[in-house]
């Protein structure tokens, strides 16, 4: 190794590096070492999956930690999760085993007495998640001088993932509010392995902060294997077409089953239900054939003891394992040597794409490898669009995207987070205890993230929160809590904004199984874990379900869909079916389909035009436009031109094509559709009457009026639609 950087750092980190025979320091792990040994700036580090980023943001803090200690925690390391949190700490610990560095987590699984402990020697590193973060600075905020008074670098794990979300609001308000409370200016340095635009990224980690940021993106080298399949599901339209889609439904499980019981590999899907079926059909195929069940599955309802068996199993050295898996395993914990990733169907973003496909290929792996299956139901009655193989399509796309033109989406930064605001202005009057109107405005809408809520309407908010008894005034004019908020805030839920649905806890005897959005009745069957369970009895009052192993079919119990599309991605789509490109990662099913949907739209015509009339009084429209501007065009229709066109029905097939009838014609429509769309917002009719589009946690509390003129500003695109229609003509 070259002296620079290595000999300049710590003697423990040369030791650890010798002791993993690295023979050099990969790109981002000398660059960064240069950044912080040798600037003030923050840092970003946008490398690929198993890059060495971690290690990349640790060896030189660490290595100034040790050359200038501090005097309380001198990292704090934040994180999405706290799975990626344990892993870490296991990690951490290895590396400062010898240093004399104290590691710390800190989240709602680690002892109080582990807290305390912290609380009374602060030091080291502390690894924590913004719910946890939230519940020290509004519980324990005279402790944050104590804690973080010399707090000097703050690394942000998996960076993207906060990026234009409620949390990553949610994280700049806190980073805000914790170098004011401890007087301290920590820098800031993010992680990353899917971004795109730098510029965004920048913005977001520097917000409230004028020091520099360097970007360290190291050009990836990693060799890929792809495939994409495709898989008829027949219509059963009788009972010859029910045993033919159980076969084919049975040979799908089987092909899934061939690429990876005998690997390591997840197999992602994009529900929870979904993951589930596959684990249950798996371990079926595996008792038929009277092999190993290596299958687990992977996601946010199951209990922490049975995601950590998956996480373990796939980390061992020895032996095949499979875990089926929603996002919950997109995110960095470190599982070792995968040799496969499989996706059901196809991510909705590239990001998701970029972020499964690193999950394979590391440790010496020459390449990385995903494998695609795209099923898709044959109706035979189905006309274009609906026959179109939508799924096969997006697949494509987000490869193509990525691969080829080297784009991620970027993300949108909401200017009037109503949710967010009430969520953090409650924290702040409860870290406060009591505090005056302006004095409450100068706290919370000095933080950057609201930096696009002026002053009269912060004045009705807070009026509206006096008015439903959130907010209660005393006689010397200050504000605490009132009641209806008190409620809210001292929930353990409160820490967290993101939207959490109602669950029911599912126990086998003592041992929890995970969690369920629905009450199944008594002596029902219901899959969980991918395993069949038998309600045998349940307490609404504590919401908890008793359950024993059953032998059968059970269904899944959760709501929710797929994710939100970007118009890039559905434009690709469209130029996918105009081409006459074949693609190498297609398999023969795959490419035969393709073609096959390219023959049918040029024989009808249907990407011509947005518009495309299918018959009396009744019209296809095909924006190709991403999910925002795909709900604009849906409220165009069914609120500002229904009754002025004489509309009959509005269907939407979000977010791919709407089914529109009425007494009108296609070149009526699309000029009011093309006119509506360069209308001021202001002035159209895009909210049903009485209607309170709450978009996110707390949003309910908030005054009807400032969540109508968020949604107006956020939850359209007026422009996108426009542009997009446009450019189908």
């Amino acid at each position: 190794m070259s002296k620079e950087p290595f000999y300049r750092l710590a003697p423990f980190i040369q030791e650890f590096i010798y002791k993993k025979q690295w023979n050099v320091l990969r790109e981002a792990q000398v660059e960064a070492c240069r950044v912080i040994l040798d600037t003030n700036r923050h840092m970003i580090i946008a490398s690929g999956t198993a890059s060495g980023k971690t290690e990349a943001a640790l060896f030189p803090t660490l290595t100034e930690l040790i050359s200038y200690p501090a005097r309380t925690v001198g990292i704090l390391y934040v994180s999405p999760l706290k799975a990626l949190i344990n892993d870490q700490f296991q990690r951490l610990n290895d590396l400062l085993l010898e240093a004399n560095i104290q590691v710390w987590a800190w989240h709602g699984d680690v002892a109080q007495s582990q807290k305390e402990r912290l609380l009374r020697k602060p030091s080291g590193v502390l690894q924590i998640t913004p719910e946890s973060l939230e519940g020290l600075l509004m519980n324990r905020p005279s402790s944050v001088p104590s804690l973080f008074g010399d707090l000097r670098f703050i690394i942000i794990d998996e960076v993207h993932a906060f990026m234009g979300t409620d949390r990553g609001i949610q994280l700049q308000c806190q980073l805000s509010r914790l170098a004011k409370m401890a007087g301290c200016q920590p820098r800031r340095i993010g992680l990353s392995a899917t971004l795109n635009d730098y510029d965004q990224a920048e913005q977001w980690l520097t917000s409230g902060d004028a020091r520099g940021i360097e970007i360290i993106a190291p050009n990836g080298g990693r060799k890929l294997r792809l495939g994409v399949d495709h898989v008829w599901f027949p219509d059963p339209i009788d009972e010859k077409g029910a045993e033919e889609l159980a076969q084919a439904r049975e040979a799908y499980y089987n092909k899934i089953y061939e690429l990876t019981h005998q690997k390591k590999a997840i197999i992602f899907t994009n529900s929870r239900t979904e993951a589930e079926i596959t684990t249950t059909e798996l371990r079926r195929t595996a008792q038929r054939r009277h092999e190993s069940d290596v299958f687990y599955v992977h996601h946010g309802s199951l209990s922490a003891m049975l995601r950590e068996e998956a996480e373990t199993a796939l980390k061992e050295e020895r032996g095949p394992a499979v875990a089926a898996a929603t996002l919950t395993l997109e995110l960095g914990i470190d599982l070792g040597k995968l040799d496969r990733i499989v996706q059901l169907g196809a991510p909705y973003t590239c990001a998701s794409f970029v972020q499964r496909l690193g999950r394979s290929g590391r440790r010496g792996n020459d390449a990385s490898e995903m494998f695609f299956l795209c099923p898709e139901e044959e109706t035979a009655q189905s006309q274009l669009p609906a026959s179109l193989p939508w799924t096969l399509l997006r697949a494509i796309a987000v490869i193509e995207l990525y691969i080829r033109d080297k784009w991620v989406e970027s993300f949108t930064s909401r200017q009037l987070p109503w949710g967010i605001l009430y969520h953090q202005t409650m924290s702040i009057l409860k870290g406060l205890g009591e505090a005056t109107p302006s004095q409450l405005a100068k706290e919370v809408l000095t933080l950057p993230a609201f930096k696009s809520i002026v002053p009269n309407d912060y004045r009705i908010f807070l009026n509206h929160l006096l008015g439903t008894n959130h907010l209660e005034r005393l006689e010397d004019g200050k504000l605490i809590i009132g009641l209806a908020g008190e409620k809210v805030v001292n929930n353990f839920r409160f820490y967290a904004v993101f939207q959490d649905d109602e669950t029911f806890t599912v126990y086998k005897g003592l041992e929890e199984i995970g969690s369920i959005n629905r009450i199944p009745p008594v002596d029902s069957c219901f899959s969980l874990s991918g395993i069949i369970w038998k309600v045998i009895e349940t307490d609404l009052e504590r919401k908890n379900i008793f359950v024993v192993p059953a032998k059968g079919k059970g269904q899944t119990l959760w709501s929710g869909s797929g994710g939100g599309i970007d118009t890039r991605v559905m434009q690709k789509m469209r130029q996918t079916l105009l081409e006459d490109r074949l693609y190498s990662y297609l398999k023969p099913n795959a490419q035969e389909r393709l073609i096959q949907a390219r023959r049918f739209v040029s024989e009808s015509g249907i990407l011509d035009k947005p518009v495309v009339p299918i018959g009396e009084n009744t019209f296809y429209v095909l924006p190709w436009v991403g999910s925002r501007a795909f709900r604009t065009v849906e409220r165009l229709l069914k609120y500002e031109l229904f009754f002025k066109l004489k509309l009959r029905s509005v269907i939407s097939f979000e977010p791919y094509y709407l089914v529109v009838t009425g007494k009108t014609d296609e070149v009526v429509l699309l000029r009011s559709l093309l006119q509506s769309s360069s209308e001021d917002e202001e002035r159209l009719t895009l909210l049903a009457a009485d209607e309170i589009p709450l978009s996110g946690k707390y949003e309910e509390f908030v005054a009807p009026e400032l969540i109508s003129k968020a949604f107006r500003k956020e939850g359209l695109d007026l422009t996108g639609l426009l542009e997009g229609l446009t450019t189908l003509q």
